[in-house]
Protein backbone atom coordinates (compact mmCIF):
# COMPACT_ATOMS: atom_id res chain seq x y z
CA UNK A 1 0.00 0.00 0.00
CA UNK A 2 1.59 3.40 -1.27
CA UNK A 3 1.65 6.04 2.02
CA UNK A 4 -0.71 8.61 2.14
CA UNK A 5 0.81 12.28 1.24
CA UNK A 6 0.36 15.06 4.20
CA UNK A 7 0.92 18.47 3.09
CA UNK A 8 1.26 20.58 6.53
CA UNK A 9 0.45 23.88 5.23
CA UNK A 10 1.98 27.25 7.61
CA UNK A 11 -1.15 29.24 7.39
CA UNK A 12 0.40 32.80 8.38
CA UNK A 13 2.70 35.19 6.83
CA UNK A 14 3.01 37.84 9.31
CA UNK A 15 6.31 38.88 10.33
CA UNK A 16 7.32 36.76 13.13
CA UNK A 17 4.82 34.56 12.84
CA UNK A 18 4.52 31.36 15.56
CA UNK A 19 2.98 29.09 12.42
CA UNK A 20 5.70 27.28 11.32
CA UNK A 21 6.86 25.97 14.80
CA UNK A 22 3.66 24.10 15.19
CA UNK A 23 4.10 23.11 12.05
CA UNK A 24 7.19 21.78 12.45
CA UNK A 25 6.01 20.24 15.11
CA UNK A 26 3.17 18.56 13.74
CA UNK A 27 5.16 17.84 10.50
CA UNK A 28 7.81 15.69 13.12
CA UNK A 29 5.35 13.97 14.75
CA UNK A 30 3.73 12.83 11.22
CA UNK A 31 7.02 12.00 10.03
CA UNK A 32 7.80 8.92 12.63
CA UNK A 33 4.62 7.00 10.66
CA UNK A 34 5.20 4.43 8.61
CA UNK A 35 1.93 4.92 6.79
CA UNK A 36 2.55 8.84 5.79
CA UNK A 37 4.64 10.87 3.94
CA UNK A 38 4.72 14.21 5.11
CA UNK A 39 5.91 17.66 3.54
CA UNK A 40 5.56 21.63 5.24
CA UNK A 41 4.12 23.99 2.83
CA UNK A 42 4.70 27.63 3.38
CA UNK A 43 1.43 30.03 2.06
CA UNK A 44 4.18 32.87 1.99
CA UNK A 45 6.04 30.88 -0.50
CA UNK A 46 2.95 31.69 -3.03
CA UNK A 47 2.53 35.37 -3.25
CA UNK A 48 -1.23 35.02 -5.00
CA UNK A 49 -3.39 38.04 -5.20
CA UNK A 50 -6.92 38.24 -3.61
CA UNK A 51 -9.20 35.72 -5.10
CA UNK A 52 -11.17 37.18 -8.33
CA UNK A 53 -9.33 40.69 -7.75
CA UNK A 54 -8.78 41.87 -11.25
CA UNK A 55 -5.75 43.92 -10.13
CA UNK A 56 -3.80 40.27 -9.79
CA UNK A 57 -0.64 40.41 -11.38
CA UNK A 58 0.53 37.84 -13.81
CA UNK A 59 3.12 36.93 -11.60
CA UNK A 60 0.42 36.69 -8.45
CA UNK A 61 -1.95 34.49 -10.85
CA UNK A 62 1.04 32.16 -12.03
CA UNK A 63 1.71 31.74 -7.64
CA UNK A 64 -1.51 31.03 -7.64
CA UNK A 65 -1.70 27.97 -10.08
CA UNK A 66 1.54 27.16 -8.42
CA UNK A 67 -0.17 26.53 -5.47
CA UNK A 68 -3.19 24.65 -6.99
CA UNK A 69 -0.52 22.56 -8.81
CA UNK A 70 1.27 21.62 -5.62
CA UNK A 71 -2.03 20.83 -3.67
CA UNK A 72 -3.44 18.51 -6.10
CA UNK A 73 0.37 16.41 -5.13
CA UNK A 74 -1.27 15.77 -1.68
CA UNK A 75 -3.71 13.62 -0.25
CA UNK A 76 -4.63 14.80 3.16
CA UNK A 77 -3.98 18.06 4.26
CA UNK A 78 -3.12 19.75 7.96
CA UNK A 79 -3.71 23.61 8.23
CA UNK A 80 -1.85 25.53 10.99
CA UNK A 81 -4.30 28.05 11.92
CA UNK A 82 -3.61 31.33 13.95
CA UNK A 83 -7.13 33.34 15.36
CA UNK A 84 -7.50 36.67 14.88
CA UNK A 85 -10.63 38.58 15.62
CA UNK A 86 -12.04 35.28 16.09
CA UNK A 87 -11.28 34.01 12.61
CA UNK A 88 -8.45 32.66 10.67
CA UNK A 89 -5.97 35.06 8.53
CA UNK A 90 -6.79 36.19 5.42
CA UNK A 91 -3.91 34.95 3.45
CA UNK A 92 -4.92 31.45 4.54
CA UNK A 93 -8.60 32.00 3.45
CA UNK A 94 -7.06 33.42 0.26
CA UNK A 95 -5.09 30.28 -0.27
CA UNK A 96 -7.94 27.48 0.55
CA UNK A 97 -10.22 29.83 -1.98
CA UNK A 98 -7.61 29.35 -4.92
CA UNK A 99 -6.77 25.67 -3.67
CA UNK A 100 -7.99 22.24 -4.70
CA UNK A 101 -9.04 20.56 -2.27
CA UNK A 102 -11.95 18.28 -3.68
CA UNK A 103 -12.84 14.84 -1.84
CA UNK A 104 -9.40 15.04 0.66
CA UNK A 105 -9.38 15.64 4.39
CA UNK A 106 -8.31 18.38 6.58
CA UNK A 107 -6.83 18.93 9.88
CA UNK A 108 -6.33 21.74 11.95
CA UNK A 109 -3.63 22.85 14.26
CA UNK A 110 -5.12 26.28 15.74
CA UNK A 111 -3.46 28.39 18.23
CA UNK A 112 -4.80 31.95 20.11
CA UNK A 113 -6.58 32.50 22.76
CA UNK A 114 -8.77 29.63 23.37
CA UNK A 115 -6.75 27.40 21.16
CA UNK A 116 -7.94 28.79 17.57
CA UNK A 117 -10.95 26.85 18.22
CA UNK A 118 -13.26 29.56 16.42
CA UNK A 119 -10.85 30.11 13.70
CA UNK A 120 -10.96 26.28 12.89
CA UNK A 121 -15.06 26.49 13.53
CA UNK A 122 -14.77 29.09 10.31
CA UNK A 123 -12.48 26.84 8.45
CA UNK A 124 -14.75 23.54 9.14
CA UNK A 125 -17.56 24.96 7.57
CA UNK A 126 -15.43 26.18 4.34
CA UNK A 127 -13.99 23.02 3.85
CA UNK A 128 -17.54 21.52 3.56
CA UNK A 129 -18.21 24.43 0.86
CA UNK A 130 -14.65 23.18 -0.95
CA UNK A 131 -15.78 19.73 -0.80
CA UNK A 132 -13.36 18.99 1.69
CA UNK A 133 -14.35 16.90 4.48
CA UNK A 134 -12.73 18.19 8.12
CA UNK A 135 -11.93 14.98 10.17
CA UNK A 136 -12.76 15.31 14.17
CA UNK A 137 -9.92 15.68 16.25
CA UNK A 138 -8.30 19.18 16.02
CA UNK A 139 -4.89 20.71 17.84
CA UNK A 140 -5.53 23.56 20.12
CA UNK A 141 -2.23 25.36 21.45
CA UNK A 142 -4.22 27.65 23.88
CA UNK A 143 -3.08 31.14 24.95
CA UNK A 144 -0.42 29.60 28.02
CA UNK A 145 0.89 26.83 26.28
CA UNK A 146 1.53 29.51 23.27
CA UNK A 147 3.13 32.14 25.74
CA UNK A 148 5.64 29.13 27.03
CA UNK A 149 6.68 28.20 23.68
CA UNK A 150 7.08 31.67 22.71
CA UNK A 151 9.25 32.33 25.78
CA UNK A 152 11.70 29.48 25.04
CA UNK A 153 10.13 27.83 28.28
CA UNK A 154 8.89 24.85 26.83
CA UNK A 155 8.22 23.00 23.16
CA UNK A 156 5.21 21.58 22.22
CA UNK A 157 6.50 18.36 22.71
CA UNK A 158 6.24 18.90 26.30
CA UNK A 159 2.36 18.92 26.36
CA UNK A 160 1.40 15.10 26.16
CA UNK A 161 -2.64 16.09 24.93
CA UNK A 162 -1.14 18.18 22.25
CA UNK A 163 0.94 14.92 21.29
CA UNK A 164 -2.45 13.24 21.70
CA UNK A 165 -4.32 15.25 19.74
CA UNK A 166 -1.86 14.92 16.51
CA UNK A 167 -1.87 11.38 17.14
CA UNK A 168 -5.35 10.90 16.95
CA UNK A 169 -5.75 13.83 13.86
CA UNK A 170 -3.46 12.05 12.24
CA UNK A 171 -4.71 8.38 12.25
CA UNK A 172 -8.03 10.01 11.11
CA UNK A 173 -6.41 12.11 8.58
CA UNK A 174 -5.23 8.57 7.30
CA UNK A 175 -8.55 6.64 7.53
CA UNK A 176 -10.47 9.70 5.74
CA UNK A 177 -7.62 9.97 3.15
CA UNK A 178 -7.38 6.34 2.08
CA UNK A 179 -10.68 5.93 1.98
CA UNK A 180 -11.46 9.31 -0.12
CA UNK A 181 -8.30 8.36 -2.36
CA UNK A 182 -9.71 4.45 -3.10
CA UNK A 183 -13.10 6.60 -3.89
CA UNK A 184 -11.49 9.08 -5.81
CA UNK A 185 -9.28 6.14 -8.09
CA UNK A 186 -12.77 4.23 -8.78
Amino acid sequence: MSKLKVAVIIGSTRTERFAPTPAKWFAEIAAQRSDLEVEVIDVADYPMGFYGDPATTEAENQAAENWKTKLRSFDAYVLTVAEYNHAPTGVLKNAIDHGDWIQKPMGFVGYGGVGGARAVEHLRQIAVEMTSMSVKTGVHILFPEYLAVVKGEKTLNEFAHLNDAANTMLDQLQWWGSALKDARSK
